[in-house]
């Protein structure tokens, strides 16, 4: 039974968005420098990518991802994929090369020409190695490098990449990580983990980071289950990052619902519009129909609050994920009443003083269990044949998350232990050897059980030898 819904879990997960390109979808590309660029595929359009040119984009709808492509004439080139080859290290230095004016006698505009007449990258980096005076003076590691660098300038070819959670998140901290508060792809995996996200539960969000955690949130649920975020604005709030992950409507349309901090207040009472009236007032079909829309928004704005009010967010299991600007113990104040028993509580922040506050003050209460503070620690590595070693930049931090589990403060409670019988010490005892016969010993209880009227009946068979 367990293997069977760990497999629907991860077939949920796979469905979540269509495996190839289509009409509408928001494509990373990966350009030649390694930088990536988000642009919206739409039908009968052209897309342009800065100096690399631009090109139809009916030429990526319904292809698969990962497949690179050369722009040549506005139309798409796929290229095939090229191996890693061995580099063969040799006796050259760097030591006797001169990188001076004169080096490469191919001037700017005489590179130019080549490329409006249409030459090809290769054929161009060819003849710039040509005329380059010292290349045979480099290391082949140098040659590498060398011929790496004309590519990322001359070339015109981009790849297209999959919108996984892994792959949106690097695209964002790289693009902007302000914006998503310094979560990195380590951090955030780390509170979907602690928060045991998966499909068919029930979730409360707090997030302010662009969608990042929403969007971790919905891809691992799989279009089951229900996630309540809180939110600023009146409306529906817009999560760019979850436009990035090009879900299925039905990802998000019957799980993700919001609520903004007004409407979560169970004092308070929304001013709508009434949308009710008699049917002798309606004047057209268009009337009919804002109307109809008016109420179909107070009936989710009045089930969702309800759902909150409810409380006992406690189906495979209960979580509560915040990531946000605001003090964050006046969120948990607010909403951890609405979470179950042994809900987990997961708090990101990219600042541990804040975090260090948090957990002072959850120490003083007796709602919560074990808050504790943990860093994420990543370090990439370049992975090349003969020069695998870390990567000479990195980000210092992710951010810090806490974690906790809720508990009910009940002063009638007892442990389990204190319920349990206490099982009496067993007491040395001295074997009464009768030729022929058994003898029954009856053995009292330990001083410490004096209480207790049970006996503890042994026999002691021996045998004649």
């Amino acid at each position: 039974m367990a293997t069977t819904e760990l497999d629907s879990s991860f077939s949920s997960c796979l469905e979540s968005r269509e495996p190839n390109i289509q009409t509408g979808d928001l494509v990373l590309l990966r350009i030649p420098n390694g930088d990536v660029k988000g642009v919206k595929i739409e039908k009968d359009s052209t897309v342009t990518i800065g100096r690399l040119g631009s090109f139809y984009a009916n030429d990526l709808i319904t292809q698969p991802y990962g497949l690179t492509y050369e722009i040549v004439d506005k139309k798409l080139r796929v290229v095939p994929p090229r191996t890693l080859q061995e580099v063969e290290d040799t006796d050259a230095t760097n030591e006797l090369i001169n990188d001076g004016e004169f080096v490469q006698p191919l001037t700017i505009d005489e590179i130019q020409k080549l490329k409006v007449s249409g030459v090809h990258v290769s054929d161009m980096i060819k003849k710039q190695i040509e005329a380059h005076a010292n290349y045979s003076l480099k290391t082949e590691y140098s040659k590498e490098k060398y011929k790496k660098r004309k590519e990322e300038k001359y070339s015109k070819s981009f790849t297209t990449i999959e919108p996984t959670l892994f792959n949106v998140c690097e695209y964002w901290f790289k693009k902007d990580q302000m914006r998503i508060r310094d979560i990195r792809v380590d951090s955030l995996s780390q509170m979907l983990n602690l928060a045991n996200i998966r499909p068919g539960g029930r979730y409360i969000a707090v997030d302010d980071a662009s969608g990042l955690v929403i969007a971790g949130i919905l891809e691992r649920m799989g279009g089951e289950g229900r996630l309540l975020t809180i939110c600023d604005t009146d409306s529906p709030p817009a999560y760019p990052v979850v436009a990035n992950m090009n879900f299925k409507p039905h990802v998000t349309s019957n799980v993700l619902v919001s609520l903004n901090w007004a409407t979560s207040e169970e004092e308070y009472t929304p001013i709508i519009p009434p949308s009710d009236i008699p049917k002798e007032q309606i004047r057209s079909e268009r009337q009919k129909s804002r109307l109809n829309k008016r109420k179909a928004v107070t009936d989710l704005l009045a089930n969702t609050r309800e759902e909150l009010f409810n409380g006992e967010f406690d189906s495979l299991p209960p979580s509560l994920i915040v990531a946000s600007e605001y003090d964050p113990w006046s969120i948990l104040q607010k909403l951890v009443p609405y979470v179950g028993g042994s809900g987990s509580i997961v708090v990101h922040s990219p600042h541990i003083q804040i975090l260090s506050d948090l957990q002072t003050q959850m120490r003083n209460t007796s709602h919560y269990l074990c808050p504790n503070i943990t860093e994420s620690w990543l370090r990439r590595y370049q992975v090349l044949p003969g020069r695998t070693h870390p990567t000479m930049a990195t980000s210092g931090s992710g951010g810090y998350i806490l974690h906790a589990l809720k508990i009910y403060d009940d002063p009638s409670a007892s442990a389990v232990m204190i319920h349990r019988r206490q099982k009496p010490k067993k007491p040395k005892m001295d074997e009464e050897v009768v030729k022929g016969e058994s003898t029954s010993v009856i053995l009292q209880e330990d001083d410490t059980l004096e209480d207790s009227t049970d006996t503890i009946m042994l026999d002691v068979a021996t045998k004649v030898q």
